[in-house]
């Protein structure tokens, strides 16, 4: 396979270390950027070809991979229009931009895969939410499908309406855990630890607290309450959080960050 990428920031760069050499040949793979510094260290890591602007090498690629800057989308899509010969995939990995606002910049374009990966992508950790447009092939669909599945799992939805949830849940969600990770070094700073002890425990809960979940049949509420015994210190912890409303202020901050996805497409996309 054939891959170009316009764009070569953090989340092109994981994308690239996940592909290059499994899913395609390093001089498979073409990364359009301004930035020199960038592309001169992805060719030295992979073996990429580079340019610092759109031109004919992606005539040649069988998937086009938009990750640029959700505001640089449409002044990307003018420049990429004259170069789509045959009926390349292309995947966008912008947050608010909608499949079809994309597609009415690209002509009416139509082989065009909507994807909200995560930032755990980056160690090959993330997740991916996927929708496909009418126009992909069941060969383009699994070909975004390998593509994605080089940097953590996917989850293809039925409908775009879906994505905003998935971005407020998963594309944004990395930033719930530090957030919560901060808190509970805090504490742990407060009553006393040091900062690497309060780091230590913090990451050790979390890390091992997922892989339990991920690695049980049961309910995430099930695990909860079988070290939440009654009148004990995790009771008292919980009954506290549950006295502040935390579950009801969580639930209603991903709601917000659904929103402004919604709120951004309307934005970038208005004519």
């Amino acid at each position: 396979m054939k891959i170009a990428f316009i764009g070569g920031g953090n989340m092109a760069s994981a994308l690239i270390a996940g592909l290059a050499g499994k899913l395609a040949a390093g001089a498979d793979i073409h990364v359009v950027d301004p930035n020199a510094d960038a592309l001169a260290r992805l060719n030295a890591q992979h073996g990429v070809s580079t340019s610092a602007a759109i031109d004919g090498a992606l005539a040649a690629c069988d998937a086009i991979v938009l990750a640029v800057k959700p505001q640089q989308m449409r002044e990307v899509a003018a420049a990429l229009l004259p170069h789509l010969t045959g009926v390349p995939l292309i995947l966008s990995i912008a947050a608010g931009i909608r499949a079809a606002d994309l597609s009415r910049w690209l002509g009416g374009y139509g082989a065009i895969v909507r994807t909200m990966p995560n930032t755990p992508a980056l160690i090959g950790l993330g997740i991916t939410g996927m929708v496909a447009m009418a126009g992909v092939s069941a060969a383009q669909r699994t070909a975004a499908d390998d593509i994605m599945r080089a940097v953590g799992q996917t989850v293809w939805l039925d409908g775009e309406d879906m994505i905003d949830p998935v971005t407020a849940v998963s594309g944004s969600g990395p930033a719930y855990v530090f957030y919560f990770i901060e808190a509970m070094q805090q504490a742990a700073e407060e009553m006393g630890l040091s900062a690497e002890q309060g780091k230590q425990l913090a990451l050790a809960t979390f890390l091992g607290a997922a892989q339990l979940a991920a690695q049980s049949d049961e309910a995430v509420s099930l695990l909860r309450e079988r070290v939440t015994s009654k009148g004990g210190t995790t009771y008292a912890a919980l009954s506290s959080m549950e006295a502040s409303g935390v579950k009801e202020k969580v639930v209603a901050a991903i709601k917000a960050a659904a929103a402004r996805g919604r709120e951004l497409g309307d934005e970038l996309g208005a004519d």
